[in-house]
């Protein structure tokens, strides 16, 4: 089966000296990205989602065999919080599917104040009907619960296996692929540290141990500070032979 491994967004300057030679220009950045890694999560949707056009021009650039992951806007996941979300899912529908075969997965990120509400997630489910490959990632511990999984399994739709600071880390598999967001190992701020070598092997064993049970896995690093999604990618990248 196969294995992505990336990073969460790729145009930051303080990876220039890490992952890119100081003074490349911006526009340049995912042109080398793509030459490393066969996926990258895109952060910058949720702020600001893109006409369909963008969608074109960022698979005219991607190479056979990459995942362009992409994050659910916050208007419908953190405004609307799922309600009502037809208008939303014909717009990003018409995106994703603009990227042809590098269409990866859309992330739908729930607000850490959006508590355990079964009949809102499986409205929300029935509505995107199998047209997105999807990952929920649920930021309340109230979502912890069987019910929870049986649904996103009704649908196949991933459960977002997480590692950082004040998340539960529930390694459930609900899909046919497996969606993994490391945002850190600091146990006090989200986002913040380098993981060590011991803590991506205990990772590596578990994306082969998803793999060998015939998932597909996407791995996403977000602590980006100082580069160390960079590295911590690279290196568990090597560990499983991704």
């Amino acid at each position: 089966m196969a294995v992505y491994i990336g990073t969460s967004g790729w145009s930051y300057d303080h990876w220039n000296g890490v992952l890119y030679p100081e003074g490349l220009p911006a526009t340049q950045r995912l042109g080398l990205y793509v030459e490393r890694y066969r996926t990258v999560e895109v952060n910058s949707t949720f702020y600001h989602w893109p006409g369909e056009p963008a969608f074109r021009r960022w698979a005219s650039r991607l190479p056979h065999g990459f995942r362009f992951t992409v994050k659910a806007p916050r208007g419908l996941t953190h405004g609307a919080r799922l309600f009502e979300p037809e208008r939303w899912i014909a717009t990003i529908t018409e995106g994703m599917h603009a990227l042809g075969p590098n269409e990866g997965v859309l992330l739908v990120q729930l607000p850490p104040g959006m508590e355990y509400d079964y009949e809102r997630l499986a409205y929300f489910l029935r509505a995107v009907n199998g047209a997105l490959r999807l990952a929920v990632e649920f930021r309340h511990v109230s979502w912890e619960r069987e019910e929870t999984f049986a649904l996103l399994e009704e649908f196949g739709a991933a459960y977002c296996v997480m590692s950082g600071a004040g998340l539960a880390c529930t390694l459930r598999a609900t899909a046919p692929f497996v969606y993994v967001r490391l945002h850190g190992p600091d146990s006090a701020h989200l986002y913040g540290g380098s993981y060590a070598d011991d803590d991506l092997r205990w990772w590596g064993d578990r994306i082969d141990d998803w793999s060998a049970g015939g998932r597909d896995v996407y791995a996403y690093f977000n602590n980006d500070g100082g580069g160390n999604a960079v590295r911590n990618a690279d290196s568990l990248r090597v560990m499983v032979g991704a």
